[in-house]
């Protein structure tokens, strides 16, 4: 079995194009669907933190919901019930509280 291995003609120039062009297939996959998605939604994200306004109903990355009562540079105050005001970050707020995820994921 060996043998008949052994005496195979071997063209390196083919097979070594065929490589390549195996490995630059197996990127462009890889990019076109893991890369590229993740770096679109990262740019969507960073758009909506810098477009947070007074008043908007939000939901952090924890779950809670409230409205924004103002925006700093890097904060935002969360007014989560009357009277009742807590601080965090612009990047734990991940969506707005009157969009649903099922519709989100439609667009």
């Amino acid at each position: 079995m060996y043998l008949i291995l052994l005496q195979a003609p071997t063209d390196s120039n083919t097979s070594m194009i065929y490589n390549v062009l195996l490995w630059v297939g197996i990127i462009g996959i890889f990019y076109f669907f893991m890369i590229r998605p993740q770096q679109k939604k990262q740019k969507d994200q960073k758009g909506f933190v810098d477009s947070l306004k007074k008043g908007d109903n939000v939901v952090t990355i924890g779950g809670m919901h409230g409205r924004i009562a103002s925006v700093d540079a890097t904060t935002v105050v969360l007014e989560v019930d009357r009277g009742v005001k807590m601080t965090f970050e612009k990047t734990s707020i991940s969506r707005e509280a009157t969009i649903k995820p099922a519709e989100e994921e439609k667009k």
